[in-house]
């Protein structure tokens, strides 16, 4: 490369003292002041990387513009910027968080600073210098680079109509990619923070986004289009009489196969731990909402829900037949073949993976919520029993509350179908399980065709236990 063309950029080495504060998290900034770059505008405290490593940089410019004395092993790497000025040369930002030091920060360079301040994240000070900023939008996004290119004429302050940040997705997804970014932001205004909240086993992925003026959506990627197409109109049609107890469609984009979704309260009940009488309360809540579901603008008479999900039997059971145990695939065979002369039952809107996962409880207010859609479709009211059920396995309390706020028991023709679903949906997520690395997955599956062995020790057939 010829050398006069070569990139030769210099480095600042920027300082993010976090703190946690009333209003969340607040970061120490300082204005500029005198016969400097920038005068009058906020910046993190920071300086040029001299002969040292950017770790002593950060640890030494700390110490001489506000006093504060940071040991280098409680510096982390938070963000680096690719910044361009409107006049001159480009530059790399390095910034650093650090959450201890001793000491009291104080101004300590009054010819270059006139004032030092602590101030929440998301109630950043004016004006500020841009570049400064936009390493701290790239931090909140939880980004690990981003490249703010300035062009000429742009204001050295910070101002929104001018803002030059680009965020670089990292492989580990911490924030989505540009146009799913761009879409986002089209939908409910700029978002300063993303926070990756993908289900650890599925392929589709989460964020939980946070907006400049104080909003919070969640916006997710499906895996595929028949899951967004799921989603997408079961929260353009019956999910909407759920009310607050399900998230709105804010937005969707076919192409990216993307929603915008608002946000839901509550704490999800998967591996939560409650008392038994706060328990009984939860499931009578699930209860209620199954049946408010199932109620939701089903055209009486629609076909379809008699049809069992036999089609794909024969290759989950080749996928599953490693970790069966003995009699397993004969049960299995028997209780599909016994189900031949159950009645049909009618078709209604069923979430499709109705289990503790997917509901979330706040006890403060006693609302449960319930989100996740992507398997949303008409069909048999008792798939949206199969994977629940193994939640009240020994707990007959438990199972009585979910009736009761059903509004009424399963007959022996529904007991006997959820006996033939939950055997097939086993089957099949052993299958998964074992063919994705999952043996969580593998496990509930085992322990369901144990459980349906127990109390179902001959094949179920029309309406019989």
């Amino acid at each position: 490369m010829d050398p006069l063309t070569r990139v030769d950029a210099p480095v600042d080495a920027h300082l993010l003292a976090v703190r946690d504060g009333d209003r969340g998290p607040e970061v120490l900034l300082s204005r500029r002041a005198g016969d400097v770059y920038a005068s009058g505008l906020w910046h993190a405290p920071s300086g040029h990387v001299e002969a040292e490593t950017v770790v002593d940089a950060v640890v030494r410019e700390t110490l001489e513009e506000t006093g504060l004395a940071v040991d280098p092993a409680d510096v982390r790497a938070a963000v680096t910027v690719h910044h361009r000025p409107p006049v001159g040369r480009a530059r790399i930002g390095v910034f650093f968080e650090v959450r201890r030091w001793s000491g009291t920060p104080r101004v300590m360079e009054p010819d270059k600073c006139d004032a030092l301040g602590w101030f929440a994240l998301d109630a950043l000070p004016e004006p500020m210098v841009a570049y400064c900023r936009a390493g701290l939008d790239a931090y909140r996004a939880g980004a690990h680079l981003g490249v703010h290119f300035q062009e000429p004429g742009d204001p050295v302050a910070y101002d929104p109509a001018v803002d030059r940040l680009l965020l670089v997705p990292g492989d580990r997804g911490a924030i989505p990619d540009g146009p799913v970014r761009a879409f986002a932001e089209r939908a409910v205004g700029r978002i300063t923070r993303w926070t990756d909240v993908s289900w650890a086993r599925e392929e589709s992925r989460v964020w939980r986004a946070y907006g400049a003026e104080g909003g919070t959506w969640y916006v997710k990627v499906h895996q595929n289009e028949r899951f967004h197409r799921r989603e997408v109109t079961a929260l353009r049609s019956w999910v909407t009489g759920l009310g607050e107890a399900a998230p709105r469609l804010v937005a969707a984009e076919d192409t990216l196969r993307a929603v915008v979704l608002t946000a839901v309260g509550g704490r999800s009940l998967h591996g939560a731990v409650l008392p038994p009488e706060q328990e009984r309360t939860v499931f009578h809540r699930i209860g209620q909402l199954a049946a408010s579901i199932h109620t939701g603008g089903a055209p009486a008479g629609r076909p379809g829900g008699g049809v069992l999900p036999v089609g794909k039997l024969e290759r989950h059971l080749d996928g599953a037949r490693p970790h069966l145990a003995p009699g397993d695939e004969e049960f299995v065979r028997s209780t599909v073949e016994g189900a031949a002369t159950l009645p049909a039952l009618p078709a209604v809107p069923t979430h499709g993976d109705f289990q503790l996962r997917n509901l979330r409880w706040d006890e403060g207010s006693g609302t449960l919520y319930v989100i996740d859609f992507e398997r949303s479709e008409y069909g048999s009211a008792l798939r949206d029993f199969v994977r629940l059920s193994d939640s009240w396995r020994g707990r007959p309390d438990l199972l009585a509350a979910v009736m009761d706020g059903y509004g009424r028991p399963f007959t022996p023709e529904e007991e006997a179908r959820l006996t033939v679903l939950s055997a097939l949906d086993a089957v099949s997520g052993i299958a998964y399980g074992t063919a994705h690395d999952d043996p969580e997955l593998v496990e509930r599956g085992l322990r369901t065709l144990a459980r349906l062995r127990t109390d179902h020790p001959t094949a179920p057939r029309g309406g019989t236990r």
